[in-house]
């Protein structure tokens, strides 16, 4: 599922640039000065090109040695590259220096669906005042150079649908202007850190990558209005405080990893979300009865779970709901208000009189165990408190002996009242052996080598100061999906 993006927040190039009232960090400035007080040595290639000013001269060296690390540019996108006059590129987009208005600037680069192959040099780090950079749908590879760190303001990354590899790109977590982060469709792994959470982010999209782990307990933190995780392996348990984020949470998409836990009690706390999927994972138990307090809920997919119980009424009576998909579960009840939504599909549940449904067999042997999801290790879940021991029985005294009675036997120890067996309760057990198969999303291929770092090295050695990158953890591996018969 797309999330529907704000176009207000993907359409800023300029006016974000512009506007947004920043002011770089003293550590920018000096490197910055580093670079003015260098002189001429060894900065551009061609000594007889004339630069406006030393932002333009950065940005053609910047340029030039991205350009001989593109491996295919099948459109002839950078054909243009040549010369002093940066600004007349294709995807280079300038604009007044927020620091100085008397300078023009390289403030956005915009080179999406170009299907441009190769690297990203260090050198990009010379575009100190980029508040965009989108490369989306191309086939770049390898990994993200520190040098990405020198973006003070940079307000929007789309680095989605290429190739880049290893961990987490943590130089994000420092950038302090970043609102939009999308990374997704790439090949990065590991565990997503806390800090993402704690930062100003208004859109967090790393799905469809190798991200594994449980997700941060801290994600409630989060200011997003979108997150979208699917995609992934995350697993455990879906964290409660998801629920505190109920001011801005638009669209919530966890679908297709490994959470086996079940759906927080007070899911129905974010009123202002449209969108919730949590199909094609492993969450059990019932549906929170708070869910049906999501007044503004449009979408709704739960399918291809273990979830059981009843679909709570006031669910399918929510004003705006428009789909609702819940089949490949145990359900065992729905109203007929739920049969009435555009798009319901309840195949391959528990109800009774039905068609596509599971078999009897199939449902007793889910539902005749119990399930008491406190006991799952869920933090925010705690168990529920013993029953108190019963009482003990109060002596009754025995009246005295009167002196022609016989002695009395002592008397015998009461007889304990028969046992009954608790009832047999109704509700999941282990999850069935075959899961389905989550629902295929359209990957670009990888038709694509990634050439070696030191192919067609470039004339010009001036780069700027940039720390090694961090050893990258080994990719991991992931058991193979199973296929769609559940029970």
């Amino acid at each position: 599922m797309e999330p529907r993006f704000h176009h207000r927040l993907l359409r800023t190039v300029f006016l974000t640039v512009i506007f947004i009232s920043v002011h770089s960090s003293s550590h920018h400035h000096h490197r910055r000065r580093l670079l003015d007080e260098g002189g001429d040595t060894g900065l551009v290639c061609d000594s007889s090109l004339d630069f406006e000013n030393v932002r333009i001269k950065n940005a053609y060296i910047a340029l030039q040695a991205w350009k001989v690390v593109i491996e295919s540019d099948p459109h002839g996108a950078t054909d243009n590259w040549i010369g002093s006059n940066v600004c007349n590129y294709t995807g280079v987009f300038c604009s007044k220096s927020l620091d100085n208005p008397q300078e023009r600037t390289v403030a956005g680069i915009d080179l999406n669906h170009k299907d441009l192959a190769g690297k990203l040099p260090d050198h990009l780090g010379l575009l100190y005042d980029l508040g965009i950079f989108h490369i989306n749908s191309n086939r770049f590879c390898g990994i993200l150079p520190r040098s990405f760190l020198n973006f003070k303001i940079l307000f929007e990354l789309d680095l989605s649908n290429n190739r880049f590899t290893g961990s987490f790109p943590l130089f994000v977590l420092a950038l302090p202007e970043l609102k939009y982060l999308d990374i997704r469709f790439n090949e990065f792994e590991g565990k997503l850190p806390e800090e993402l959470f704690n930062k100003n982010l208004d859109a967090i999209l790393v799905n469809n990558n190798r991200f594994t782990d449980n997700l941060p307990e801290n994600i409630g933190n989060s200011p997003a209005s979108v997150i979208v995780l699917a995609n992934n392996k995350f697993t455990g348990c879906v964290p409660s405080s998801v629920t505190k984020m109920t001011e801005r949470l638009d669209e919530l998409v966890l679908r297709n990893n490994g959470f086996d836990s079940c759906m927080p009690e007070t899911i129905g706390k974010l009123k202002n979300l449209t969108v919730l999927d949590v199909s094609f994972n492993g969450l059990k138990g019932g549906l929170p009865l708070s869910i049906g307090e999501m007044t503004n809920l449009e979408v709704l997919n739960v399918a291809h779970n273990m979830l059981s119980g009843d679909i709570p009424a006031s669910l399918c009576l929510l004003p705006k709901l428009e789909g609702f998909r819940y089949e490949y579960n145990f359900f065992v009840n729905q109203t007929n208000n739920c049969l009435k939504l555009a798009g319901f599909d309840d195949k391959r549940n528990c109800f009774r009189e039905r068609p596509e449904q599971r078999t009897r067999t199939q449902c007793m042997k889910y539902l005749s165990r119990p399930l008491n999801c406190s006991t799952l290790g869920c933090p925010g879940q705690h168990p529920p408190p013993p029953p108190p021991p019963p009482p003990l029985p109060v002596p009754v005294p025995l009246p005295p002996p009167s002196p022609s009675s016989p002695p009395l036997q002592p008397p015998s120890p009461p007889q304990p009242s028969p046992t009954i067996p608790p009832p047999i309760s109704l509700s999941p057990s282990q999850p069935p052996t075959h899961m389905p198969s989550p629902i295929s999303e359209n990957l670009p291929p990888h038709n694509y080598i990634c050439p070696p770092c030191d192919q067609r090295p470039i004339t010009c050695d001036h780069k700027p100061p940039s720390p090694s990158p961090n050893n990258q953890p080994e990719p991991p591996q992931f058991p193979p999906s199973s296929g769609d018969n559940q029970g």
